[in-house]
């Protein structure tokens, strides 16, 4: 058999988009048709304190349409105690679709209802701060809000609505670590699928770097004048061209090094202070820092500076302390490199194999100029170990 005939016969299913995006300012009110189209009694899943401030907006146009809804907050997670508590909610609701509304977090857990319950999805973020709006993918948590599991749902939603008034109240630091979270899709997808030819994967590669591009061309104009020109295209770069990227490319384009060390830091209390996105940019560093110290590539050296500058910019995260995990145990750090380099951890995209004492090295010398050009790792983080307790004051517990 032909490897175009190997190719064609095994089976690839894609979730690329949404079924309709509907964005505009006061999108909410302008897209009630569009909700109503999808069931008579819609279960709204958000944080409370979402839910309230949404409230004047959403419960009209879905009375208008004479829907009847209940809501339910997702507290404390999206963890699987609160999923089996809301599939109770929906059961007793009788619901027939699911509205999400909030961040990350929020939305994940309103997909994955859907999903659970085969009900169609609605999603409305509130902030630019991921992706999640977009994708056909929930990350599952600890009540505590340490990272377990990532779930592939069956499709993106059937309805996401982008209000730029709504998302223009959300603090500006969301949209910063939006940021971060999207342009990581550069880094991540082009070392793990930037040598594949297929057609697809190629053209996820380069919209990741379109929309670098336009995040470093953007955002610091978007950042100035908010609900201007270029921070509503720094917006849609931030929640809808990020998820175009893992629809087109698929799993192996979502997430590398970047996204694992954000997964790893959720098991550390002292790091729930930190917004999804800040965590993942500083995880660009750390990513580009093990490309430095393992593979001797000074390409990583030169994108690492570029983007310690753009961090400068617009205010993302360069180090453990910019984290708020200025005092982080050694016990600490390697348990979060333990959980990053875990058997099912998607850092093994990378090309080449890392180990914890490779990641915490890594992790703490993210703002670093200097670059060794040794290839054997292995002496040189047995010296960045021994000068962890000095140089930043950890304690081995």
């Amino acid at each position: 058999m032909s490897n175009v005939a190997q190719a064609s016969s095994s089976l690839i299913s894609l979730c690329v988009a949404p079924a309709r995006v509907v964005r505009a300012q006061q999108a909410i009110e302008q897209a009630s048709s569009a909700i109503a189209q999808l069931g008579k009694r819609p279960l709204i899943i958000g944080g409370h304190q979402t839910l309230e401030a949404v409230a004047s907006r959403l419960h009209a146009p879905l009375a208008e349409k004479q829907l009847e809804f209940a809501q339910a907050s997702y507290s404390p997670d999206c963890s699987e105690a609160s999923l089996a508590a809301l599939r109770e909610t929906a059961r007793q609701h009788r619901a027939d679709f699911i509205i999400g509304v909030g961040g990350g977090k929020a939305l994940d857990t309103a997909k994955l209802i859907a999903h659970q319950c085969q009900f169609p999805i609605v999603t409305i973020p509130t902030s630019a701060a991921t992706c999640a709006a977009w994708t056909a993918l929930s990350n599952v948590y600890s009540d505590a809000g340490a990272f377990l599991y990532d779930v592939s749902l069956d499709r993106c939603p059937d309805l996401l609505i982008l209000d730029y008034d709504l998302v223009g109240t959300a603090s500006q630091r969301t949209l910063v670590a939006g940021i971060g979270d999207a342009i990581a899709k550069w880094y991540e997808a082009s070392v793990s699928s930037g040598h594949s030819d297929q057609t697809l994967i190629v053209a996820a590669v380069q919209q990741a770097r379109i929309l670098r591009d336009i995040l470093f061309q953007k955002s610091a104009e978007a950042l100035k004048n908010p609900g201007g020109e270029a921070w509503q295209q720094v917006v849609d770069a931030s929640v809808l061209l990020a998820g175009v990227i893992g629809g087109i490319g698929g799993a192996q384009c979502r997430t590398v090094a970047a996204h694992a060390v954000h997964n790893g830091l959720t098991h550390l209390p002292a790091a729930h202070d930190a917004l999804h996105g800040e965590k993942v940019a500083y995880g660009i560093l750390v990513q580009l820092r093990l490309e430095e110290m393992v593979q001797g590539n000074q390409l990583a050296v030169t994108a690492r500076q570029q983007l310690l500058k753009f961090y400068d910019e617009i205010g993302l995260p360069k180090t453990l302390e910019d984290l708020g995990l200025a005092h982080i145990t050694l016990a600490e750090l390697r348990q979060a490199a333990e959980v990053a380099c875990a058997t099912n951890s998607d850092i093994h995209r990378l090309p080449f194999k890392v180990v914890p004492e490779q990641l915490m090295a890594a992790m703490v010398s993210t703002s670093s100029f200097v670059m060794s050009h040794s290839s054997s790792a292995t002496p040189r983080i047995t010296a960045d170990k021994g000068q962890m307790a000095k140089d930043k004051g950890l304690k081995n517990k």
